[in-house]
């Protein structure tokens, strides 16, 4: 939404005030011109991406409009499931969370928070690591050089559609720059038409380096950052829950393992102590 109001603010501010000056703003409509800079631009972006990268994008663009996929009640949630887990594996033992990560849809653990359950990617994220546990794994420095490789893999794939649609800013006002140049070779085509004519004709191919900077640095480039603000805000939730399963894996009490996951989180989204607190004393007994 947010990008959508910028938007309707750059192109009011430009075309508005030159408006307002004088300008006549059926001078501007030059389709061939916008042809040539966006075909060409959708052309470079097809040559530069991999099919999947492209897919990659095109879910990023999504993101972007949607904003941050979490929210504070998703990280109450997420660190009620973590203290859930914790507190089971310290009162009955790592081996009574098998069934839980073996089979996470079938879990009345998991099932307790359907909002975390139906998020597939974090609920393998979590079970995996919880899984290792199970099966021995003890020393706490080699999960986090794991955890951190994987999450480093994770974010590559998706900073793939923001440094796509940044590599389509950065040709847009050279792609312009090239509609510009066919303006005037145009142009001097028709040097002989008379001036009113000729005038028309510059215009129009200024108008494709106007489109060209315009496109690039008042939407494309902002997309660009909207998407990585986005993916950068929502792989608090990983981290989230790598801190807490560090901290449990080096023995910590489920509170004490739950603060150091919730402080991890940005300040906008974070919530605080007495909220969590509030959160877990009124859940089940495990």
């Amino acid at each position: 939404m947010l990008i959508i109001i910028g938007a309707v603010v750059v192109f009011a501010c430009v075309f508005g005030a030159y408006a307002v000056h004088g300008g006549h703003l059926g001078v501007l409509w030059q389709p061939s011109e916008f042809v040539i800079i966006l075909g060409a631009a959708l052309g470079a972006f097809i040559i530069a991406n991999t099919k999947a990268n492209i897919k990659q994008t095109l879910k990023g663009v999504k993101r972007a409009l949607k904003g941050p996929t979490y929210k504070k009640a998703d990280y109450i949630e997420l660190l009620s499931v973590l203290y859930q887990l914790f507190k089971l594996a310290k009162t009955k033992g790592m081996l009574a969370l098998e069934q839980h990560v073996e089979k996470p849809d079938e879990s009345t653990l998991f099932a307790q928070f359907p909002k975390f359950q139906k998020d597939h990617h974090a609920v393998e994220f979590l079970c995996d690591y919880l899984r290792m546990m199970t099966l021995g794994t003890e020393n706490p420095n080699e999960v986090e050089t794991v955890i951190d490789a994987e999450l480093e893999t994770h974010h590559a794939e998706l900073h793939g559609a923001s440094h796509a649609v940044t590599g389509m800013a950065d040709g847009m006002p050279a792609l312009g720059i090239v509609a510009a140049v066919l303006g005037v070779i145009h142009t001097m085509g028709s040097i002989t038409e008379p001036p009113e004519v000729l005038g028309r004709l510059i215009g129009a191919a200024l108008v494709g380096t106007f489109f060209g900077v315009l496109m690039s640095y008042g939407i494309f480039a902002p997309i660009a950052s909207a998407i990585a603000a986005v993916d950068n805000a929502d792989a608090k939730y990983y981290q989230c829950m790598k801190a807490g399963l560090l901290a449990h894996m080096q023995g910590y009490p489920p509170s004490v393992s739950v603060e150091f996951a919730r402080k991890v989180l940005l300040s906008t989204e974070r919530p605080n102590f007495y909220e969590v607190e509030q959160a877990v004393s009124s859940l089940p007994p495990v």
